[in-house]
């Protein structure tokens, strides 16, 4: 075979051989030993073959060109691997900036998402700022305004008419009196609307039991608070977003969800600390109600913003048969708290 391919061919065939089918099935480890034993065989190949008797520079000769092939092959081993780990390298690199591509554009997409909302939030913020304006605006001129004038007209036609017996001037003083109650009240409802002082003065407890009572009774369901005792330990800050968003569900309840129990309950674990409100009333679609770009949904995107400015979470979960619950979590600090059950239960009967 070696005098019918030449020493030249059958080394060049070797060599080939020995890098794409004998080191790739091995470890690099051990092809330092098989370029080795792979130079030792073809020495004795060579060596084997019937020749004619060599001079012995020739044979000198020989054993420089195995160990020139064999120092070769070893380099172009080395190279082929370093080749193929710089392709493996770069493909992973295409992979990385790939993924990099597609986070950063759903990143991008995502951030669209958020600026439409927070644009879509601010118009109707502003749209339900004037119409709150408006609804105080007809109400002092409506009733506050005329409540006075009547008042101011009354005192009036006292001063004029002093010849009045004893029993109707009392008549008459009695009923502008209750003109001036009429008014405070009003006053008095603007204030609790805008900000409850019983919240600062007395607590979250005591400002959810005053709200919820009245409303209980307008609305014609019974209500069932539980509040853990850390929600008096609450910041001011912190009462204030769970007071807004309990308002805010209740009110919710009232006008749209036809319920006939309600449930209010605070409790806290893991550092947190929970409100839930719930009630049997009709459901909805929540994800849709969401998305929608009516200002309605204005109230939950509120209770939402509020609970995030302060690190906690919100979720709605409307069921056909299992009503609606909106829960709202905080993080808090302070020692566990045990329960105590407060219960307000107004008969009311329903129009």
């Amino acid at each position: 075979m070696l005098g019918d391919l030449g020493m030249a061919e059958f080394a060049r065939q070797h060599e080939d051989f020995l890098i794409s089918q004998v080191l790739p099935a091995h470890p690099r480890r051990r092809h330092a030993e098989l370029i080795r034993r792979s130079g030792a065989f073809f020495a004795l190949a060579i060596t084997s073959a019937p020749q004619k008797r060599s001079p012995t520079h020739a044979v000198v000769r020989l054993k420089r060109s195995i160990e020139l092939l064999s120092s070769r092959t070893v380099a172009l081993a080395h190279a082929n691997q370093a080749l193929s780990d710089e392709i493996t390298q770069r493909k992973a690199a295409e992979h990385t900036l790939l993924q990099n591509e597609q986070r950063y554009a759903s990143l991008l997409k995502h951030s669209d998402l958020l600026q439409d909302q927070l644009r879509n939030m601010s118009r109707q913020l502003l749209s339900a700022q004037e119409v709150e304006r408006r609804r105080i605006s007809r109400e002092l001129h409506d009733v506050i305004a005329q409540t006075l004038s009547n008042i101011n007209i009354r005192l009036a036609v006292l001063k004029k008419d002093s010849s009045q017996d004893a029993l109707t001037l009392d008549r008459n003083v009695a009923r502008t009196q209750r003109m001036v109650i009429k008014a405070v009240e009003i006053v008095h409802r603007f204030a609790r609307e805008l900000r409850p002082a019983v919240l600062d003065d007395l607590g979250l407890v005591p400002a959810l039991t005053a709200f919820v009572g009245p409303l209980a009774k307008r609305a014609g369901f019974l209500v069932k608070i539980t509040v853990c005792k850390r929600a008096e330990l609450l910041s001011t800050e912190q009462r204030t977003v769970f007071f807004r968003v309990a308002q805010e569900a209740l009110n919710n309840i009232a006008r749209h969800a036809d319920a006939s129990r309600v449930e209010l309950s605070m409790s806290s674990a893991s550092g947190y600390i929970t409100l839930q409100v719930h009630d049997n009333g009709r459901t909805f679609d929540v994800p849709r109600y969401m998305l929608a770009s009516r200002g309605k949904r204005l109230g939950l995107l509120g209770m939402r913003e509020r609970l995030e400015m302060l690190g906690g979470t919100f979720e709605v979960v409307s069921k056909v048969g299992h009503g609606t619950t909106v829960t709202g979590r905080m993080p808090i600090r302070g020692p566990d708290a045990t329960l105590m059950t407060r219960r307000t239960r107004t008969q009311v009967t329903k129009p």
